[in-house]
């Protein structure tokens, strides 16, 4: 009777299942239905938010030291030279505490910090883009309708005085080095600091507008509100695919996407100075330390 289904006299209970192994419910006459297994969803991984801080902290520490060191070596020598100081300067350190957080906290695994990739994530990349130019579209329309003070952060790229290789730097910065560094930082370090002490929704939308003000420069005024806004709801929806996916590698390529479709536009000449605006609708650069 162990491997068999008992007789119809056997009293009710819990009986060897003969089909599928385990163990299964006999009611006296008939067996019960199989319960599907529902499988729940492991928990999003997070972190200290002594994580979180610290990575804010260093990035805005080195954004500043990187911008500032840059243009003192443009002062005294090529641009391209002063560019490439303050996206070493500007990134690195970030870098340098993601290493540290994922060997202090995260047992020595890059999944930790949130860096884990799959063949699956080419795939998903131009998704999350296609959201985020959605939610960007959606503030963007807001921000106009209220007149809210709004400037370009692209101006600089199709300078006629900016060298060749000034543009190569910026492309390879734009392309290659700010969508990893800043999904590490915002989506990897930041968000999941932030999930160790609050809810999802409140973790995605702070990490967001953080990381739309954090595109902050001085010299545009009032425009960085706008500006601000925008991309706080690119990065909600780059945040919103990292929480739901569990890792950054989909959000990293849907970064590099924005930029190569605003770099490719600026740099083809199809978008004017009297046009500029339009690069907040085909998507607007993230953080670039210049």
């Amino acid at each position: 009777m162990s491997t068999f289904p008992p007789p119809t006299t056997a009293p009710a209970g819990w009986y060897p299942d003969p089909t599928n192994g385990g163990t299964r419910y006999f009611d006296g006459r008939a067996w019960a239905p199989i319960q599907p297994v529902i499988a729940e969803r492991e928990a999003h991984p997070d972190l200290p938010l002594a994580a979180a801080l610290g990575a804010l902290g260093v990035l805005l520490g080195s954004l500043l030291v990187g911008r500032t060191m840059g243009s003192v070596v443009a002062e005294i020598g090529p641009d391209v030279l002063g560019f490439a100081v303050a996206v070493v300067l500007g990134y690195a350190p970030s870098v340098m505490w993601a290493m540290y957080v994922m060997r202090r906290w995260g047992g020595g695994r890059p999944a930790s910090v949130g860096w884990k990739f799959r063949w699956i994530d080419l795939g998903w990349g131009p998704l999350t883009w296609l959201s985020a130019v959605a939610c960007q579209l959606v503030m963007y329309g807001l921000v106009v309708l209220f007149h809210v003070p709004l400037s370009s952060n692209v101006d600089d790229v199709s300078d006629p005085d900016i060298t060749r290789a000034y543009q190569v730097l910026t492309v390879l910065a734009a392309v290659v080095a700010a969508p990893m560094v800043e999904e590490l930082v915002f989506r990897g370090l930041i968000m999941r600091g932030f999930l160790s002490r609050m809810g999802p929704v409140v973790a995605i939308a702070l990490q967001g507008l953080l990381f739309g003000f954090a595109h902050s420069d001085p010299s545009r005024g009032a425009g960085n509100v706008g500006l601000g806004l925008v991309l706080s709801a690119v990065g909600i929806a780059l945040g919103t695919s990292a929480y739901l996916l569990r890792r950054i590698g989909p959000t990293v390529v849907a970064h590099a996407i924005f930029n190569g479709v605003v770099l490719a536009i600026i740099l083809s000449g199809l978008v004017d100075n009297a046009d500029k605006e339009l690069g907040h609708v085909a998507g607007l650069l993230s953080l670039l330390p210049y």
